[in-house]
């Protein structure tokens, strides 16, 4: 599609192209087509909407008084509440619910009034007060069809759940401008919405957007899984390949420049409020890559323990203290201004260990790199590492430029071998977007002696690993046995056991059974197998690492 200036939409209801977009993205599963339809949507939106759209699908808008319960609120005034109980509990999802139960617009022509526009609604939800927005969200409720309340609500109470990640919003910017998608990134974390600038430049009316000297991502280098007949090919060519180990934790980019430093997820998220000690650290101008992990005494802990780092929107004193963060340097990408991706590997981890040496920043170290033979001490070394905060092994292309996404045969992950248990199911709840309607999250228990006998406690909760035709059938059969339901969720017949695949267990004082999975899926549906005969609790005790 060729960029150039924005058409106006063929409908004349503006936010109804917003709407549309969501409701497509819903329902296709195609990668490429869902980049088509947002590219398409912002060659024919125009300014500001476009770029509010834009907001909306990468995460950036929040409207701090619009909340859930204003929309239950609203629902249960206009409806029957126990309908509506009934049919949130039937449906699993808050704004599809609220948008097909709500009260069909008037047919009388002039009866409603104009449908809002996108820009509209974001101005109105950032700057109306508390007490004004339910007579503004119902009277918007009140204009729209089905689609577009969904797509409105969806909105107002954010985590569109559309199967658009950010990342792939800005693959369609990237190619609606003919840009590479790095570019993108490198500009994206000084803009804001609606990016009318964003859009002038990608489509030649403008600049590129100045990143100045603010600390930019770049979009991180990936491994593919080492598997198949490509085991035997890498081990054949072991010569050309350095290792090092996989650690358990999360990837992360640290950018500093003189106008500040930053810590990146993998996707390019701000986490620096996160990791304030990591921030406060920096004294030097580089961009690097690591593996973020806490570390206590010279010693790697668990991701359970980093986990008690993620996601916070405060972060205490206590929490500094007790898990400590440390990142393990895999790779450096700039030397103060000099771009180092072009150079082939082995030259990038001599300039990162020279770096290091030169300026040793407190709470990172250099993973080290590991001495392979041949195949069977990569499979020795793979293997030793259970128990441990290591996942196994990658394998890097000496000769390899540092290149944004996974190019195949350059890098290589090969875990450690999955633990495997089989388990009982015990609930079920509604999924999300599309899976809004089938019972596809589990949560299962293994056996442990009661004072009335064996019972079970949950262990973990998986939604993934099971195929399309599978959810039907684990579907029904929940609802043919159901014994209780707590609102969007079910409880069953404790009748159906779950072989589960996990990368390792730890202990943990949030759950109920003293452990917490790390990555629980679903390998296998034992529907042969009677429950009384799934693992017991001590089993998975046994795999604490």
């Amino acid at each position: 599609m060729s960029s150039g200036e924005p058409r106006s939409p063929a409908c004349h209801h503006p936010v109804k192209p917003f709407a549309e977009l969501l409701d497509r993205l819903l329902h296709t599963p195609q990668r490429n087509v869902k980049v088509a339809l947002i590219q398409d949507y912002f060659r024919t939106v125009p300014d500001p909407d476009r770029g509010w759209g834009l907001g909306a699908l990468t995460g950036a808008l929040s409207f701090a008084q619009a909340k859930p319960g204003l929309i239950r609120e609203l629902v249960a005034a206009r409806t029957d509440p126990v309908l509506f109980g009934w049919s949130y509990d039937f449906v699993g999802d808050l704004a599809e619910t609220a948008a097909l139960i709500w009260p069909e617009p008037r047919s009388e022509p002039g009866a409603n009034g104009a449908w809002p526009g996108l820009a509209e609604v974001v101005t109105t939800l950032g700057t109306a007060r508390k007490s004004e927005l339910p007579g503004i969200v119902a009277g918007w409720l009140d204009t729209l069809d089905a689609t577009g309340r969904w797509a409105l609500l969806k909105l107002v109470t954010g985590g569109l759940r559309v199967g658009a990640s950010a990342r792939l919003a800005k693959l369609a910017l990237a190619e609606h401008g003919q840009q590479d998608p790095a570019a993108i990134e490198e500009v994206w974390h000084g803009l804001a919405p609606p990016y009318t600038a964003l859009f002038a430049w990608l489509e030649g009316r403008g600049e590129r957007p100045a990143a100045g000297a603010a600390p930019v991502f770049r979009p991180l280098m990936l491994a593919h899984p080492l598997e198949g007949p490509d085991v035997g090919r890498v081990a054949a060519e072991l010569d050309r390949y350095l290792a090092e180990w996989k650690w358990d934790g999360i990837r992360v980019q640290i950018a500093a420049t003189p106008g500040g430093v930053r810590l990146y997820s993998r996707t390019g998220d701000d986490i620096s409020a996160a990791f304030p000690e990591l921030a406060q650290s920096v004294a030097f101008e580089a961009v690097l890559d690591g593996e973020l992990l806490v570390k206590r005494a010279g010693e790697v802990a668990s991701f359970n323990d980093l986990q008690q780092r993620l996601n916070r929107k405060a972060i205490t004193a206590r929490l500094l203290e007790a898990f400590p963060a440390f990142v393990h340097l895999y790779d450096i990408l700039f030397d103060g201004e000099e771009d180092l991706r072009p150079l082939p590997f082995a030259l990038r981890r001599a300039r990162l260990e020279a770096f290091f040496a030169r300026q040793r920043p407190a709470r990172m170290d250099v993973s080290p790199l590991v001495e392979v033979a041949g195949l069977d001490d990569l499979e020795r070394l793979r293997g030793g590492v259970r128990g441990t905060p290591i996942e196994g092994l990658m394998l890097k292309r000496k000769d390899s430029p540092y290149l944004a996404g996974r190019p195949k045969g350059l890098w290589w992950k090969w875990k450690r071998d999955a633990h495997r248990l089989d388990v009982v199911l015990m609930y079920a709840q509604r999924g999300h977007g599309k899976r809004s309607s089938f019972y596809s999250d589990f949560t299962f228990g293994a056996w442990r002696e009661g004072p009335h006998g064996p019972e079970l406690v949950p262990v973990g909760k998986a939604y993934s690993g099971y195929t399309d035709e599978e959810l039907l059938r684990l579907d029904r059969w929940i609802r043919d046995h159901t014994t209780r339901r707590y609102g969007p969720v079910r409880e069953v017949t404790p009748a159906l056991v779950l072989e589960v695949a996990f990368d390792s267990v730890h202990p943990s004082t949030r759950h109920k059974s003293g452990v917490a999975m790390r990555f629980p899926r679903i390998h296998r549906i034992r529907w042969d197998k009677p429950a009384a005969e799934a693992d017991r609790l001590e089993a998975l005790e046994a795999m604490i690492g």
